[in-house]
């Protein structure tokens, strides 16, 4: 029963208290959602470490935030949302940063056997499939002709009879869609996958 209690939303009630500054709102809030926050940020960094300090920056978020929580909306998906970003922005960083990769990629091996990696790469390359598979059908065309076959927008726009700056932004909202399939997926190579894509 406890577990049960401890998962349970918190009610708009809470929410608006929050929105008002109660720090007894901000302090329920935390814990009914920490653990979960937590369990997912560290499926997509695969560092304890690195998890806390990005759960830490969450509830920083949401507290400097909070006039924008909406308590008739669903608390949790917003929560995950600026968990999610924080976890791109910490991946935007590791891959301008060799050393922060080299610990980053020493914390993840240290979850994985050899033959977990075989999995884990396996899994990476059918949530990839996955998410662009869910791309509507132009865009994912758009996507697979411009990312995967590496032809240009010049050459893309020709082929579909639309303009350059269409597909610009088709690819923009696909990489967008694909990124956040990822990251809920919690996986780490593919987030990798998707910054690249991104030509980030």
């Amino acid at each position: 029963m406890e577990n049960k209690r401890t998962y349970k939303d918190v009610p708009a009630s809470v929410l608006w208290q929050l929105k008002k500054g109660d720090p007894r709102a901000f302090d329920t809030l935390y814990h009914t959602y920490k653990g979960r926050l937590y369990g997912n940020l560290l499926k997509m960094v695969k560092s304890g470490e690195i998890a806390k300090e990005l759960l830490q920056e969450v509830f920083v978020r949401v507290w400097q935030k909070r006039h924008k929580i909406d308590p008739e909306k669903p608390v949790r998906a917003y929560l995950f949302r600026i968990a999610g970003n924080m976890a791109i922005d910490f991946f935007r960083k590791v891959a301008r940063d060799r050393k922060l990769q080299a610990e980053l990629t020493a914390a993840a091996s240290a979850h994985y056997t050899h033959i977990e990696e075989e999995l884990y790469h396996k899994d990476t390359v059918e949530y990839l499939d996955l998410a662009i598979e869910n791309l509507p059908s132009k865009r994912r065309r758009i996507f697979q002709l411009v990312k995967l076959e590496g032809k240009t927008y010049e050459e893309v726009g020709k082929m579909l009879d639309i303009s350059t700056s269409t597909v610009n932004d088709h690819i923009v909202k696909a990489t967008r869609t694909v990124r956040e399939y990822l990251v809920l997926k919690g996986d780490l190579a593919g987030v990798f996958i998707a910054l690249l894509l991104s030509d980030l």
